[in-house]
């Protein structure tokens, strides 16, 4: 099938887009990320430390959702804080699989402005396989995939009606597919490093030169390149959390370019939006790890006890829903209802717990807000 693919093509991969089109989306997103940059140098060391945990967390754990692997979130929390060497509390044991995967982010993040080689992805790879195995199937790991294998495909359906979505190029391409992209990757010139995250992306994923995990090691290359475009080796921001958010139009777009031409200014511009979206969450974000520093400065002139600690952090996390009430808070510090109402009460008392409407049986908390704590 001639032409079918865009690897297939005669002009490929001389990608081209129209740069008017995407320029006012570019330029908004330069601004987003400077001014959110901005606003993490101004918090304070501690506050960027935890900024960047959480936000490396997102990302691992939703650059493998998409692939429709569920990683443990407090592993993976407990495997950065522990390669970092970050004191953090809720520490948990971690598998060596989650090692690797964290190890791989942090190597292309952290260390953004090394050459990516083809001993270093060979390193990747190896890091998300440590068994050798994906899934009950051995697979050749640290290596381009072998003729072998057969045709790299990606598809769906039932069996005798399938819907081939993909084919990535023969593995006999591979060395040279790989050299030319590794050369691209690294050179030098006038290409916003935004741009060339998104072409990356798009261009390792076409090639899909391993048996297994090219997905996640083609946005570890995205992040890879948005850590050059700012600079920096922490993350505040991330792409990968905002892509699983968006699934199913990532999946579309990639398709669509698989089997179009070499103009990709529609993937480009859905990648801008998809970051777009991923910074303005970031600057939401931030906003709640700002507040979480004024209640805990607010909280630190009274002696609470590490029952109402727990019961605090409890209510920060992310995944909270609803308020708080006495048999509730019982149940989560493993107390009696009496304890709990005094410790609600002392709450009350030094303001850091505020009673909702209403009364009776339906009597309800909430942690008090932070225009509550600025006036």
């Amino acid at each position: 099938m001639s032409n079918t693919w865009i690897h297939e093509r005669q002009d490929w991969p001389n990608f081209r887009w129209d740069a008017e089109a995407i320029s006012l989306a570019l330029a908004d997103i330069r601004y987003c990320q400077g001014r959110l940059l901005g606003r993490m140098e101004s918090i304070g060391f501690h506050l960027r430390q935890e900024a960047s945990l959480e936000t490396l967390t997102n990302d691992i754990v939703k650059s493998s959702a998409i692939e429709g692997e569920n990683l443990d979130r407090m592993e993976v929390r407990s495997s950065i804080a522990s390669q970092l060497g970050l004191d953090v509390g809720g520490m948990v044991p971690v598998s060596r699989h989650i090692d690797g995967v964290v190890e791989m982010m942090l190597d292309a993040t952290r260390n953004h402005a090394m050459p990516l080689t083809e001993e270093r992805l060979f390193g990747w790879h190896a890091a998300l396989f440590p068994t050798g195995r994906s899934g009950m199937h051995r697979i050749l790991v640290g290596g381009w995939r072998p003729a072998e294998a057969g045709p790299m495909q990606v598809i769906s359906g039932p069996i005798g009606n399938e819907n081939v979505h993909f084919e990535a190029p023969d593995a006999t391409r591979l060395q040279t597919e790989m050299q030319s992209f590794l050369f691209w990757f690294e050179s030098k010139g006038s290409l916003d490093p935004v741009l060339k995250a998104g072409i990356a992306h798009l261009w390792f994923v076409t090639i899909h030169p391993f048996e297994d995990g090219n997905g996640r090691i083609a946005r570890a290359i995205c992040d890879m390149a948005l850590a050059r475009a700012d600079g920096l080796p922490d993350r505040f921001y991330s792409l990968s959390t905002q892509i699983e958010r968006e699934r199913k139009d990532y999946y579309i777009y990639l398709e669509k370019q698989q089997r179009g031409d070499l103009d990709i200014t529609g993937w480009l511009g859905w990648i801008l939006n998809c970051l777009g979206h991923a910074l303005s969450n970031a600057e939401t974000a931030l906003g709640h790890i700002l507040y979480k520093a004024q209640l805990w400065n607010h909280i630190k002139s009274n002696p609470i006890s590490d029952r109402q600690r727990q019961i605090i952090n409890r209510m920060l996390d992310d995944r909270w829903e609803g308020y708080m009430n006495t048999s509730k808070y019982a149940k989560l510090a493993d107390c009696s209802n009496d304890t709990a109402l005094r410790d609600i009460r002392t709450l009350l008392e030094w303001d850091i717990f505020v009673q909702n409407e209403g009364g009776g049986r339906s009597t309800s908390y909430r942690l008090v807000g932070q225009k509550e704590l600025s006036s």
